[in-house]
């Protein structure tokens, strides 16, 4: 199998992308409260995507279909930290407090 550098970097974006958003995923589950899990969600979904949209890019040549593409992580970068902003408030307000682990 012969690739070309192309194709070897846009898999290499495609891996760390999906790296990230599985150890996103790992920490929804493993951080202790809503608001560790917000945090780690609104970090690692911006992150993640925009490498897969990187080796979208890249693999799919310069184009119109390239610029449409790279909207797609700007929207992303604008809407998540006010999804996570909204929703946090809303737990907040629901009763969630944070679980702080003071040491002494």
């Amino acid at each position: 199998m012969s690739y070309n550098f192309i194709e070897i970097f846009s898999i290499i974006s495609l891996i760390l992308g999906c790296f990230f958003i599985l150890s996103g995923s790992l920490g929804l589950i493993k951080l202790p409260d809503v608001f560790s899990r917000i945090h780690a969600a609104g970090l690692i979904d911006t992150l993640g995507s925009g490498f897969i949209v990187l080796a979208l890019i890249i693999y799919s040549g310069f184009s119109l279909l390239s610029l449409k593409l790279v909207l797609i992580p700007i929207f992303l970068l604008f809407t998540s930290p006010v999804t996570s902003h909204a929703i946090s408030l809303f737990a907040y307000e629901s009763g969630h407090k944070p679980k702080a682990k003071i040491k002494k």
